[in-house]
C-alpha cells in the first residue's frame, strides 16, 4: 500500500470508532499549553483486535526502510499511550522492548526508563500521536541520557500544524513517520459524510490558524511559552 491508501485507512479506521472529538466550547488543553477544539483518541484503537492489528501492519511497513537503513535494537514506548503499540511492533520486529516516564522516579540516567537499555543500542520512539512534539523530544532525550541512540519516531497520527515542530525534530536529528494527519481525516470525513457542515468549518477554521485559536481560547499563544 502507498502512503495515501495506509493514510486514508488510518484516517477511516479512527473516525469510524469515534476517536475524534470535536468541542469548540470546551477546548481541550494539551501538556505543552495548546488549546484545542479537537483531539484524537487514539488509544481507542487498543480495544479493537483488527483495527490495533492493521495499525500495526501499516506502522511496520512506514518503517521498513528506516530499520533497514539505520538498524534497531530496541523499541521504547512512551508513557502511557505509546506502551500498546510499542509492545506490538516490539513483538513483531522480535526486539527488546522498554518504556519511558514522563518523569523520572528515582535518580540516575535510568530513572526514566522500565526495562533493559544496552548502552549505544538504536532505539525506536514509539507513541500514539504527536501534537508539537516536544514531550517526544523530552522522551528521546531521556533515552539518550540512559546511552541510547534514538533517531526514529513512529506515531498513528500527527497534528502537523503548529510552528518550528519540523525544525525541532530536524535539530534533534529526529525523524518523525505518522500514519495519518488531519488533512487526511478531513478529507476521508468529507468523503463519508462523517461530519456536519458545521463541524467541517470549525476544524478547518482552526486549522488555519492553531495559534490565533488557542490564544482566543486560553492557551499559549505561540510556540515558545
Amino acid at each position: 500500500m502507498d502512503k495515501k491508501a495506509i493514510a486514508t485507512e488510518t484516517a477511516r479506521m479512527l473516525l469510524k470508532i469515534g476517536a475524534v472529538q470535536y468541542n469548540p466550547h470546551q477546548p481541550f488543553f494539551f501538556t505543552t499549553g495548546w488549546a484545542s477544539p479537537v483531539y484524537i483518541e487514539c488509544r481507542r484503537l487498543i480495544s479493537y483486535p483488527a483495527f490495533r492489528r492493521r495499525i500495526t501492519d501499516f506502522s511496520l511497513l512506514g518503517l521498513q526502510a528506516a530499520i533497514q537503513q539505520d538498524g534497531c535494537d530496541v523499541v521504547a514506548g512512551g508513557e502511557s499511550a505509546g506502551i500498546p503499540f510499542a509492545a506490538w511492533i516490539a513483538e513483531r520486529l522480535d526486539l527488546s522492548m522498554i518504556y519511558i516516564r514522563k518523569r523520572p522516579i528515582g535518580i540516575g540516567p535510568n530513572a526514566q526508563l522500565e526495562g533493559d537499555l544496552p548502552p549505544g543500542a538504536r532505539v525506536l520512539l514509539v507513541e500514539d500521536l504527536t501534537t508539537d512534539a516536544r514531550s517526544k523530544i523530552n522522551f528521546c532525550d531521556a533515552l539518550r541520557q540512559a546511552g541510547g541512540l534514538p533517531k526514529h519516531i513512529s506515531v498513528i497520527f500527527s497534528y502537523g500544524i503548529f510552528p518550528g515542530t519540523t525544525d525541532m525534530l530536524a535539530r534533534q536529528n529526529l525523524q518523525l513517520h505518522a500514519l495519518a494527519d488531519w488533512q487526511d481525516i478531513l478529507r476521508v470525513a468529507r468523503e463519508d459524510n462523517a461530519f456536519d457542515a458545521v463541524t467541517l468549518q470549525g476544524i478547518e477554521d482552526f486549522l488555519a490558524d492553531p495559534v490565533r485559536w488557542s490564544a482566543n481560547h486560553g492557551g499559549v499563544a505561540n510556540y515558545g511559552n
